[in-house]
Parts: C-alpha cells; structure tokens; sequence
C-alpha cells in the first residue's frame, strides 16, 4: 500500500516538467510515472499530458505539460528536435533498431571519411519513408500492428528537413551522430537510408533526444530527482509555462482587453508586425494572439488569474 501523501495546499499546476526519460519506459508511462509523483507528494489532481512521443528504446527529453500548459502541447510536438544517436553498421532490422530480427547484413564497414562524404546529402529538405514498425496509421490501424501481424506495410514518403547532421565519432562497426530536425522525422529511417547510401545495411543502436523545442537536456531531470525534489517542497523542476514559448513575441494588453481575450474575443488592429504573440496582462500569460493591423485574434486561451 502506498503511503498516504502528505497534506499541500500548493496552488494551481500549470507549466512543465522536463524528464530525462530512462530507458525502457514509453512516453505514456512517463505520464503516469510522473502524476504518480505528484500525487504522493501531495498535490491536487492536475491535467497533464507530454509534448511529443519517444520510442521505449530512446532516452532523453520528455516535455511534461501540467495543467494550462497542456493546450501548448501540440504545438510542441510541431518543434523542432534534436537527437544524439549510434549507428550500427553491417545489420539491417526489421524495426530497424536493435529490438528487431535481423532481415539483411553486409560485410562493409565505413570509415569516417565516406561518412563525412555522405551527410551532406541528408541535410536540408530530404524526403523520407518512415519505418514499418511506428506509430503511424495505415487504414485506421497503426502500422507497428499490422508489421507485427505478418502484414506488409507501405507508407507515404514525407518531406523533412534537417537542419543539422554531423559525425561526432567513427569505429569500426558503428559512429555516433548528432542532428536536428524538423517534426516527423524518423531517426531511424535516416540511419537507415545512411547506411544505404554508405553501400552497407545498419540500425540505431542507441538513441537520446537532447531537444524538444525549447526544451534541452540542460533542463531534464531524471523521475528520481523529481520526486526527491517535490516531496522536500522543492519546486525547482516545475517550469513555468511561458518556459515553452521562449521564441514567442509578448504582447502587453489592458486588464481590460485581457477580459475580453479570455471570453475568446476579437480586439481591433495592432500596429505590430504581422505574427503571433503572447497576450500578458502584467506577469500573468492570457492567450497566444494571432497579430495583423486588422485584428487580433485568439489563438489559445489561457485560464489564468
């Protein structure tokens, strides 16, 4: 039986715990994981929900929303990603990582100079097939499914872009990568399609996301400290829910125009460029405003006080 949380009257939850998720656990459970934390440590029932999945086998950033930070978790799962990952060359997978059955091998072994030749035909807009065995839908049911049933599963190529792809360390039988990249990536497809290029077969070894927008792993905290930090009263690890809108503009309005933003209202023109923005009344975040010098309209609304 767990034991019975200590009595808290904190305030409201709402902004974001970033998690360096362990190995092992899928994004769900890091839910779960870390509203069991709170509930121990006393806090009231909050909304809560994560900005962008990871695969069991990945570790690293795991943006965790709480409360009104939860209405921004969509937009973090169109940020941009980083990763730091292992090739492991002269494999081929089916899930094209290391939990898959092995379906091809090659005896060729690329050193770091066909490598470094290679990247820069994996930077900028590329077009990529994801892997058969992900999240996405074929028909209604998700392909991972169907790959396991025995199906053979076909899916759309995308376009993406990577932003940035470099070598960070080259042995014999496999090299360390980091990149960034644009929503939707696979960075298993990309090993994939390197090893292809390389005239071998390989799959992700290992793989760690170090970036989900604007969240680093300078900022991730293992569940551990997270619940040694909130049962001492240490709130540290709760950012706050401006935290995952750094790259947004704030736009400053009257107590006034801040009553009507929260009823979901249009407010005349502005005379600031063009864009989106965050509406504050003083410190206290109001909604993500769509600017234009005709009108500014809500994007998203926070209730907040």
């Amino acid at each position: 039986m767990e034991p019975a949380p200590t009595p808290r009257e904190p305030g409201p939850l709402h902004g974001w715990i970033v998690v360096d998720k362990p190995l092992g656990l899928s994004s769900a459970q890091g839910v779960a994981a870390v509203k069991r934390i709170l509930r121990q440590a006393g806090y009231p029932k909050v909304k809560i929900g994560h900005g962008g999945t990871l695969d069991p086998l990945a570790t690293g950033v795991l943006p965790i929303a709480l409360g009104e930070a939860t209405k921004l978790a969509g937009r973090m799962l169109d940020a941009t990603k980083g990763y730091a990952f292992t090739v492991a060359w002269g494999a081929a997978t089916a899930t094209d990582d290391r939990e898959g059955e092995i379906v091809a091998t090659s005896g060729v072994r690329p050193d770091k100079p066909a490598i470094a030749a290679a990247l820069p035909a994996f930077r900028g807009p590329i077009v990529q097939t994801p892997p058969a065995y992900s999240a996405l839908k074929v028909d209604g049911e998700r392909a991972y499914k169907l790959a396991r049933a025995g199906e053979t599963v076909v899916l759309a190529e995308r376009n993406l872009t990577i932003h940035a792809f470099d070598l960070l360390e080259a042995r014999d039988d496999d090299a360390d990568f980091a990149v960034t990249c644009s929503k939707g990536t696979y960075v298993r497809s990309l090993a994939r399609d390197l090893a292809i290029a390389l005239g071998t077969v390989g799959h992700v070894a290992a793989l760690r996301r170090t970036r989900a927008g604007p969240f680093t792993l300078d900022a991730a905290i293992s569940l551990d400290k997270l619940a040694d930090l909130l049962e001492a009263g240490d709130e540290q690890a709760i950012l706050p829910l401006t935290a995952g809108l750094d790259d947004i503009p704030a736009l400053s309005v009257t107590p006034e125009d801040a009553a009507l933003l929260r009823q979901g209202r249009t407010l005349p023109g502005h005379p600031a460029s063009h864009g989106l923005y965050l509406a504050t009344d003083g410190p206290v975040p109001v909604a993500l405003v769509e600017v234009s010098s005709i009108a500014v309209r809500v994007v998203r609304g926070f209730n907040l006080t």
